[in-house]
């Protein structure tokens, strides 16, 4: 399978606990978007030091998500990742709650939510094409889980075609930039009242 088509599963909690790490996180999203790179490469590109990057490079390897890319030597190696993505079921082998899932969840959900913070902050100087085309909003809806489920595949496949150009660069065209979709679809507390004017 091509990179522009893999996803890497995460099952064994020591290596979910491995990813829920910042630096780490940043390290995929990096190698994703710009690899390979070297370890000191991608610290310039997110701020820590070559060999700080080394370290969580060679953590990142053991579970399979990144991989050296071939030439090189010590920290001149270039990484590159192995998929465009990781998941990780929302429960154990067991259908049991689990802590490591739960922790790696909370980290990318607090990404995803300062990169939103950040987009609204910056939002002012980009163009008002950009502006305009950014998603930004919510919906209710009543759904079954089969519905849900069925919702996610039907999303993940019209998003395909622009996954490939993450790896394609040549796929991409002219004025296109990197973009983060964000899927989030889940119950709420029926219970709950909700928000409204005070």
């Amino acid at each position: 399978m091509a990179m522009d088509e893999a996803v890497v599963q995460l099952t064994d909690p020591r290596a979910l606990r491995a990813v829920a790490h910042p630096t780490r996180l940043n390290l995929l999203s990096v190698l994703r978007r710009d690899g390979p790179l070297t370890a000191t490469q991608a610290g310039d590109r997110i701020g820590e030091s070559p060999a700080g990057c080394s370290f969580h490079l060679r953590q990142l390897a053991k579970w399979g998500l990144v991989e050296e890319a071939g030439g090189g030597r010590g920290r001149a190696r270039p990484w590159r990742a192995t998929a465009i993505g990781h998941e990780w079921a929302s429960r154990g082998p067991s259908g049991e709650p689990d802590e490591a899932r739960d922790l790696l969840t909370r980290v990318v959900v607090e990404r995803w939510f300062d990169e939103s913070l950040k987009w609204v902050e910056r939002r002012r100087e980009e163009s008002e094409e950009w502006s305009e085309a950014a998603v930004l909003g919510d919906r209710m809806v009543y759904m079954t889980t089969g519905e849900l489920e069925e919702l996610n595949r039907r999303i993940g496949r019209m998003l395909e075609p622009y996954a490939r150009r993450v790896t394609d660069r040549a796929a991409r065209p002219p004025g296109a930039r990197a973009v983060t979709f964000i899927q989030l679809g889940f119950p709420i507390d029926a219970d709950e009242p909700l928000p409204g004017p005070d």
